[in-house]
């Protein structure tokens, strides 16, 4: 558990099916992030976490054992991320906020790329829960299109610790991390095993673009501490994600945070937040040589220009998205 004290009167509980453990160390950290900004403006907060394992069973099983932990009456508000955490605050009667994340309202795929009956479960699940809240947030417009009532959602994207996330001479970087100086290297940061990431296209783009300029290498990264994620935004030359679907990917803004130029499907929030920024691609498809194309053109602009992403997402500065939170917390209250 997770627990900090201050002497603000706000009390919030966090419900999370997705939390740092020693078997996955590396979960959620814009969860965490998110969190501890609350926490660094005065709110006294707790965090639940748990693990679902699509077993209903385990719901049960938790509801009862969150109850034997806490006295909930004890919260001004109970803070849910991801929709189906909000089983579990079912019938507290504490005002429940529910954070949606994105595959949790737009459903999960296997490996054969096709949505799966579970994934599809969960999205009734969670929109559906949303009935019993008194706020909803979705981390980008898009996702409000799944709930029952999407003129209930507020769109409050997850944040950038920019002291965290800053640049660093790439050279400097690229020797810390034992990384290669002669090449163009096109960074992947999500676990390659994950079919909604889409590692293989990743692959595929770097091949094609191989062909075109040669010289380039996909440098995947994934199960490393959120600490170390800057140094390789900063070591390498492009960012480049294929995920088949995403809510408000956190990597894109740490990546800019980083200047790193970023190139991406049309997927979440993505177009709203890189088409105004040149040196970044919004891919038009998801084929292998449109992705590839991107690429190029980003690697080939950014030789020539300065590319500055930073100033960009200064909006979405952790700081000022923990006072949203906040303050609709109050909202609630009144």
């Amino acid at each position: 558990m997770f627990f900090v004290k201050s002497n603000k009167p706000l009390r919030v509980l966090y419900i999370t099916s997705e939390w740092p453990t020693e078997e996955h160390p590396h979960w959620a950290p814009f969860v965490v992030q998110q969190i501890r900004f609350i926490q660094q403006a005065g709110v006294d907060t707790e965090v639940y976490h748990f693990r679902g394992r699509k077993n209903p069973l385990n719901y049960i099983k938790f509801w009862f054992e969150l109850r034997k932990c806490y006295n909930l009456k004890t919260f001004d508000i109970i803070h849910v991320h991801w929709g189906q955490s909000a089983l579990l605050a079912l019938g507290s009667g504490v005002p429940l906020v529910i954070t949606y994340q994105g595959s949790d309202l737009q459903g999960y795929i296997g490996e054969d790329g096709k949505f799966t009956l579970s994934g599809r479960v969960l999205q009734w699940i969670s929109a559906n829960v949303s009935r019993f809240a008194s706020a909803l947030i979705v981390v980008s417009e898009n996702l409000a299109q799944y709930l029952p009532d999407p003129n209930r959602a507020k769109v409050i994207p997850s944040g950038i610790d920019f002291d965290l996330f800053k640049p660093t001479l790439k050279k400097e970087a690229r020797s810390l991390l034992n990384l290669p100086l002669d090449k163009k290297l096109v960074l992947f940061a999500a676990n390659p095993r994950n079919p909604i990431k889409r590692h293989y296209l990743a692959v595929e783009a770097v091949s094609s673009l191989n062909q075109r300029v040669g010289n380039v290498e996909l440098i995947t990264v994934s199960n490393v501490p959120h600490t170390q994620i800057p140094l390789y935004m900063s070591a390498c030359d492009v960012f480049i994600l294929t995920s088949k679907h995403e809510g408000s990917p956190a990597v894109i803004k740490e990546a800019l945070a980083c200047n790193l130029p970023v190139v991406a499907v049309d997927v979440g929030d993505i177009r709203h937040r890189l088409e105004d920024i040149e040196g970044c691609v919004v891919c038009k498809d998801d084929q292998p040589e449109t992705i590839a194309e991107g690429l190029e053109y980003a690697l080939k602009f950014n030789e020539s220009n300065t590319f500055n992403g930073r100033d960009k997402v200064r909006i979405l500065d952790e700081k000022q998205v923990a006072a949203k939170i906040i303050d609709l917390y109050y909202q609630i209250l009144k």
